[in-house]
């Protein structure tokens, strides 16, 4: 991403988001993901002291960098990496590594008591990020207004010392059969132009727009890719808790869940075992839910197809969520492919040295 690129790199400080200078950053990509954090990587030159003192203000873990074009931020988050170079022959760089806001939940721990007796999941995930949230000053991520289809009430606690991180304690909450997603929504607000982070949930899933995207091989679907992977996969389900030996003289033991079979598998399969570890919860039920859910998303093989379309323009939150129709006819497929499938993932290329935007898109069966 050179100086003319339509796309413009605005670094920020963390705590106040002031805006601290715009950057040219270089051989970028960025991704963004439903359910996990995003990242994205980049070079800034610097070819003389002017834009070394420019560069001086980018501090890891201090400093955010949004990426804006056409008035809408099509990515924005932490910088939590940074990398000086100079090559042989005097040239010097310095890589820029940040990840989405939802990296922030990775690197805060719960340390203090904090239990909800029957709270519907939506308000404990937004009182945990309002909770962690506070360290992030004028970045921090606004709670939203999501409504869930059939409110789900859940009793879990957290206990000073245990060290839980943010990011599990929310994973594991969203884990259950009947759990939630959530994204980090960043966009500037229609009214004053401020920049928002905003905290979307959705049970089950996160969905976006009424009508299917219809991509095309031959068409706009660049090139694809269909993995099926059954070594990620299984028919059978275990979950392992906390242990609750209370006699220190003998063996821990971890409390188990009921071994879940799959039922639903058109096919013979040999038996494949998914084991999932949940070390702050006791409750058979709890873990009986969690076992069931695991296998839910890995029964049999794992399939997470990828497609690469031309960009023309999309902003690339919009597409989290959105169901594409996938249509594909050639040598694999000579009757043709048409199956819908969900957005989960979006990795973008930046246009570069005349190649055009591109777009990465991860899927899974709508």
């Amino acid at each position: 991403m050179s100086l003319d690129t339509p796309y413009r790199a605005i670094f920020c400080d963390l705590v106040t988001d002031h805006t601290l200078d715009i950057l040219p950053l270089r051989d970028v990509s960025f991704e963004d993901y439903i359910g996990r954090a995003g990242s994205l990587s980049g070079t800034v030159p610097v070819p003389d002291r002017a834009m070394a003192d420019r560069a001086h203000q980018i501090k890891p873990g201090r400093t955010t960098v949004y990426l804006e074009r056409g008035g809408y931020l099509w990515w924005g988050g932490i910088v939590w990496t940074t990398n000086l170079q100079s090559s042989d022959r005097g040239v010097v760089t310095l890589g820029v590594q940040a990840a989405t806001f939802d990296s922030y939940a990775g690197r805060r721990r719960i340390r203090t008591d904090i239990k909800y007796n029957q709270v519907e999941q939506f308000d404990i995930a937004r009182d945990l990020w309002d909770r962690l949230g506070a360290g992030l000053g004028a970045s921090r991520v606004e709670p939203g207004d999501d409504v869930p289809s059939e409110p789900v009430p859940r009793t879990v606690s957290y206990r000073l010392g245990d060290e839980t991180a943010y990011q599990e304690a929310l994973d594991q909450l969203g884990a259950y059969e009947d759990g939630f997603e959530y994204q980090i929504l960043v966009y500037r607000d229609p009214t004053h132009g401020q920049r928002v982070r905003r905290l979307r949930l959705g049970s089950p899933k996160i969905r976006t727009g009424a009508t299917d995207m219809v991509f095309d091989r031959p068409g706009t679907i660049l090139s694809y890719s269909l993995p099926d992977d059954a070594t990620r996969g299984g028919t059978t389900s275990l979950a392992r808790g906390a242990s609750t030996n209370a006699n220190a003289a003998a063996e821990s033991r971890p409390t188990l869940s009921a071994e879940v079979t799959a039922t639903g598998l058109p096919d013979r399969w040999p038996q494949l075992d998914i084991s999932t570890d949940y070390n702050d919860i006791s409750d058979k039920a709890a873990l009986d839910a969690l076992a069931r859910a695991a296998l839910t998303e890995a029964e049999g093989s794992v399939q997470i197809p990828e497609i690469s379309i031309r960009l023309s323009g999309i902003v690339p939150p919009a597409l989290l969520g959105r169901t594409a129709r996938i249509r594909i006819t050639d040598e694999w497929h000579p009757t043709g492919l048409d199956a819908r499938f969900r957005i989960v993932g979006v990795k973008v290329r930046p246009a570069e040295r005349g190649r055009p935007d591109t777009a990465e898109l991860a899927l899974e069966k709508a």
